[in-house]
C-alpha cells in the first residue's frame, strides 16, 4: 500500500489550548505523531505536518521560524507545548522523510470549522452571534498597553494553507520549520467589523471579560515572519483579512455550505 503513497498531509491534532491533561497531548500530539514520522521516515515518504504559532508563548524570543529557537520557547499552555515539543523532536532525528515540512500555523480560519466548538476561529462564532443576537461580543484587554479589541493576530484563510502545503509537496524546498501566516497582523475589532459588513450590517461590537481560564495565558499579538517560505521561493499573494472574511462569511457561511 505504502508504493501509492506520494505524501502525508498530518493536520490532525488535538488543539483545544484549555485542556490540562498532558497526557491527551502525550498520546495524540506527541506519540501519534512520532508514528507517522517513522513511518514517513521508513517508507520515504514526504511528510508535511501541522505545528502552530501557540509554539511561541507571548513572543518574547519573536516569531522567527529559525531551527535555533524551539528550544528557547516557552509556549503557554500544555497544546503550545506539546506542538514544541515535537518541534523539538524531529529536529533532533537523523532518520527524517526525504522531505519533511513543519508548518507553524498562526490564526487560521475558513470552511467547515463546525466540529471546533469553542476552538473555531473567531470569524465564525462572530458570524454565529450576529445571526442570534444581532451583535458581536470581543474580549475585553486586561493589559493597559492594549485597547479592548485592539489584541492582534496574523489571521490566515485556510485556502492558503492549503496552497502552501501544495507548493511545499511540488516544489520540495529545503526542509524544516516554516511559519504560515500572511506576516500582517490585524486587530479583533479589524476582523469583527469587517464580518458585519460583510453579512450586510453595521457593526454592533460590545465587549466581556476574557475567560479566566485563559487570561493569564492570552496571547495579544502575533505575527509571522514570512521570510523562509518567501525565499524558498513562494511567491503568491496571501488573501487580505477583507478578502477572506468577505469570501468565508459570503460562500460559506451565509449559505451554510458544509460538506
Amino acid at each position: 500500500m505504502h508504493a501509492s503513497v506520494q505524501v502525508v498531509f498530518h493536520l490532525g491534532a488535538r488543539t483545544d489550548t484549555t485542556e490540562q491533561n498532558t497526557a491527551i497531548f502525550e498520546e495524540l500530539n506527541l506519540a501519534y505523531s512520532k508514528t507517522i514520522w517513522n513511518l514517513c521516515s521508513r517508507y520515504g515518504i514526504p511528510l508535511v505536518y501541522a505545528s502552530s504559532a501557540a509554539t511561541y508563548g507571548l513572543g518574547e524570543h519573536g516569531y522567527s521560524d529559525a531551527h535555533e529557537l524551539p528550544a528557547q520557547l516557552r509556549p503557554l499552555n500544555p497544546y503550545g507545548r506539546s506542538k514544541n515539543d515535537f518541534d523539538v523532536w524531529a529536529l533532533q532525528q537523523t532518520s527524517t522523510p526525504p522531505h519533511w515540512y513543519g508548518l507553524k500555523f498562526f490564526n487560521v480560519y475558513g470552511p467547515n470549522e463546525y466540529h471546533k466548538g469553542r476552538m473555531a476561529s473567531v470569524i465564525f462564532h462572530t458570524a454565529r452571534q450576529i445571526k442570534e443576537t444581532g451583535g458581536m461580543k470581543l474580549f475585553r484587554s486586561h493589559r493597559a498597553d492594549y485597547g479592548d479589541g485592539q489584541q492582534q493576530r496574523d489571521f490566515i484563510y485556510v485556502k492558503d494553507v492549503v496552497q502552501v502545503c501544495h507548493w511545499l509537496w511540488q516544489h520540495r524546498p529545503a526542509s524544516g520549520l516554516y511559519n504560515l501566516g500572511t506576516g500582517q497582523a490585524r486587530t479583533f475589532l479589524d476582523l469583527a467589523t469587517h464580518t458585519f459588513l460583510a453579512m450586510g450590517r453595521q457593526p454592533n461590537i460590545s465587549f466581556i471579560d476574557t475567560p479566566a481560564d485563559i487570561r493569564d495565558t492570552y496571547q495579544y499579538f502575533t505575527e509571522a515572519d514570512m521570510h523562509k517560505l518567501r525565499a524558498a521561493g513562494y511567491s503568491a499573494p496571501f488573501y487580505t483579512l477583507e478578502a477572506g472574511i468577505t469570501d468565508y462569511v459570503q460562500q460559506y457561511l451565509l449559505m451554510e455550505n458544509v460538506w
